[in-house]
């Protein structure tokens, strides 16, 4: 029987596409007659027939589509349907003569039939809805040359990938194992060619049975999401319930690669609700808990976009995020899975008392503080203490070394790690134990150098907590002595309206003012120019401080004479 097979495998591949199509189109009335005679499983066998009825059509729109015969799929497809009329014509003669093995095997085999039927003509008209069959007969000369690579390029591409969408599962596996290649090779013309139907098929075989095939494809998916050129194909063909169920039950690469896209996937609000709406939160954060280290770094990004989301927050907190988060800030393998656990902590704290509050309770102050020991502290960790510190009794805060911290930020933190070392200066400072505490760390240079910050929302907070410091009057000789503390601060009165900081740099030069040394700085730094313009303004505190400089001025002409 094999040999059989192969013998007429071998003689199927010699015809040509026209002999192809007319045996399929011989085959159909033998197969329509022998269908109309059976008398048992009518119900089966007028569906059979509907089907039967449907392939002339199919087969007329192939043939008559001026370049099919060039085109190797529409040849393979003629050859398909030809074998499932067969196979119908065999079922029909077996049903007639009552020769069949049993009823219930019968029933099956019909079914199979139905399936294949239906499976031809959906091939079919994709074939000429993919558009393959005209993209597929550039001529060979055009083909082969070097004059035309890249249209060359594209209709083999546009082909294989017609093939994912056509066929039985085996085929289309091993179109995909070509498109893999093809992907780590040339990207670029994939995507240059690629259509939401092919993205469609590709989703579909995310489902496949065969672990092996959902892995390729969820690499193929994987390669797509990061490209950056597809996600909202992806995403509206509706590839995320698949790729979280990867992440929940797949093989090492599946969870992997299926992380890594939801990853790229999430930095869209929309999509990130999406996912949380498909029940993504909990299989992310067990990969956080027990995925490797790629894995892992790519769940703990992936929440953090989530996190990013306000509505969804609390849904991510009832999953247990908090804990997973302060778990990777002491545990990540990779120190991108602590930065992104720092991050989500501060999106969680940035506007929601009951989960700073939760994460308080689970000591993450303590572990974002232990984490900002490294050589480079990162912004998001200071900015989630910054959310916590108001929460967080002085007392606590002391014993876990809150202060030695900070001045290990402001000294060598990135410029946004100070930015928001100095505004959890402000929150922390309501009491004038605070204050004398900070100004005694070593906290007011450093801010007094941060003045110079191009940034002005640098500035802008870096005056904030000067001011507030400044109320102490040691922390003001502390500012007096620095030499660059009124030259930076006259520069902040700067009037335009980019400059946010005048109010701030207003208080403190006030505070200064009692010494004739800092009076004789800022008017020969030229405050009184600003200070006008300022008062003019209604600037807080501009008009007195600037009748004080014109005072002292007054004074010190009138002793000259």
């Amino acid at each position: 029987m094999m040999v059989e097979e192969s013998g007429a495998e071998v003689l199927a591949d010699t015809q040509t596409a026209e002999e192809c199509s007319s045996h399929a189109q011989e085959l159909v009335p033998v197969a329509l007659i022998k269908a109309r005679e059976v008398k048992g499983f009518p119900g089966r066998w007028k569906m059979i027939i509907s089907k039967l009825e449907q392939i002339p059509l199919r087969l007329s729109d192939l043939s008559s589509h001026p370049c099919f015969s060039k085109n190797a799929l529409c040849k393979e497809q003629l050859q398909a349907m030809s074998k499932t009329l067969k196979n119908a014509i065999e079922l029909a003669e077996l049903c007639v003569g009552e020769k069949y093995e049993g009823k219930l095997r019968m029933q099956s085999d019909l079914d199979a039939l139905l399936g294949k039927l239906d499976l031809n003509l959906r091939d079919c008209g994709l074939l000429i809805k993919t558009g393959v069959l005209g993209e597929a007969t550039l001529p060979l000369s055009v083909v082969g040359s070097s004059a035309e690579p890249a249209a060359a390029t594209h209709s083999n591409l546009r082909e294989l990938l017609a093939r994912l969408q056509i066929g039985h599962l085996e085929a289309k596996h091993r179109a995909l194992d070509s498109l893999v290649e093809v992907m780590k090779e040339d990207e670029k013309n994939v995507l240059a060619v690629l259509g939401r139907s092919n993205i469609a098929a590709l989703i579909q075989l995310l489902t496949a049975t065969s672990p092996r095939i959902r892995e390729k494809t969820v690499t193929v998916i994987c390669s797509l999401a990061e490209s950056g050129s597809c996600e909202n194909w992806l995403v509206s063909e509706g590839v995320l319930p698949p790729l979280i169920r990867l992440v929940e039950s797949g093989s090492s690469v599946g969870k992997e690669k299926a992380t890594i896209s939801l990853q790229r996937l999430s930095m869209s609000p929309d999509t990130a609700r999406a996912i949380v709406g498909h029940g993504g939160v909990r299989p992310l954060i067990e990969v956080c808990w027990t995925g490797d280290s790629v894995s892992q770094a790519a769940g703990a990004c992936t929440l953090k976009n989530l996190s990013a989301v306000p509505e969804v927050r609390q849904t991510l907190a009832e999953e247990g995020i908090v804990r997973v988060m302060i778990n990777l800030l002491d545990c990540g393998i990779l120190l991108g899975s602590k930065e992104y656990a720092a991050e989500c902590l501060q999106n969680l704290t940035a506007s929601n008392d009951n989960l700073r509050r939760s994460v308080i309770s689970e000591g993450g102050v303590r572990s974002l503080l232990v984490y900002l020991d490294g050589p480079l502290p990162q912004e998001s960790a200071v900015g989630a203490l910054r959310n916590l510190v108001a929460s967080v009794s002085i007392e606590v805060l002391l014993s876990l070394g809150f202060l030695p911290r900070l001045v290990h930020v402001l000294k060598s933190g990135s410029l946004g790690a100070q930015q928001a070392a100095a505004s959890a200066i402000c929150r922390v400072c309501s009491s004038t134990e605070m204050k004398k505490m900070v100004g005694e760390a070593g906290c007011i240079p450093l801010l007094v150098k941060m003045l110079e910050a191009k940034s002005n929302s640098v500035r802008e907070v870096a005056a904030q907590a000067i001011s507030s410091l400044m109320i102490l009057s040691q922390n003001c000789r502390e500012v007096k002595k620095d030499d660059k503390s009124v030259p930076n601060l006259v520069q902040l009165l700067d009037p335009s309206p980019q400059n946010t900081s005048k109010k701030y740099a207003v208080s403190c030069l006030a505070s200064l003012s009692s010494s004739k040394k800092c009076k004789k700085l800022m008017i020969s730094y030229g405050a009184i120019g600003y200070l006008k313009k300022l008062t003019e303004m209604d600037i807080p505190g501009a008009k007195k401080l600037l009748e004080r400089l014109e005072r002292g001025k007054l004074r010190s002409l009138f002793s000259r004479k």
